[in-house]
This record gives C-alpha cells, structure tokens and sequence, in this order.
C-alpha cells in the first residue's frame, strides 16, 4: 500500500474516499482514530489516504484532477462570476 495524499481535515478525506470509491479504487483512511486524541489543535500528516501499489498512480491522478479543478455554482464558473469591476444583482 501507498499513502498518496494527506487530506487537511476529516471532512476533506471522507469526500476524496468517495470519489475514490466511486471509481473503483479501494482506499484506506489512516489515522481516522487519533484525531479525537488531539483535541482542537491541527496535527499536520495525522491523515493520510492509502491505496493499493497497482492503483496508487490513478488514484494520484484522480486527487490532483480534483484539486485543478475550477468550481461551479449553477454550471457557471466561479471565476466568471467573480470577474472584476462586474456587480451582479
């Protein structure tokens, strides 16, 4: 198995653990079980997505696609709505 990403929170992993699944990839989220020990003080590298040698290069590809990705609000992207000098009401 490979770590491949470090996800900054919870919520962060258990989103790119779905879409992992989704794809057919199967993914183990490392050090889910100490979070509660650190209270609420961030532990940088607590987390960490492992998956298998024969699937770590697509699952790589897959998170670093996710994170180049421009977001949408109604099929519009985020930064045509936020272009500037342009108020929209």
């Amino acid at each position: 198995m490979q770590r491949i990403h470090e996800p900054v929170d919870l919520i962060e992993a258990q989103m790119l653990i779905s879409m992992l699944r989704s794809e057919g990839i199967e993914v183990y989220l490392q050090g889910e079980d100490l979070i509660g020990g650190m209270g609420e003080l961030p532990a940088l590298g607590l987390l960490g997505l492992m998956v298998s040698d024969q699937q770590a290069q697509q699952a790589h590809q897959l998170i670093v696609s996710y994170q180049q990705a421009t977001p949408l609000v109604d099929g519009v992207e985020l930064q045509q709505l936020a272009a500037p000098g342009v108020l929209e009401c």
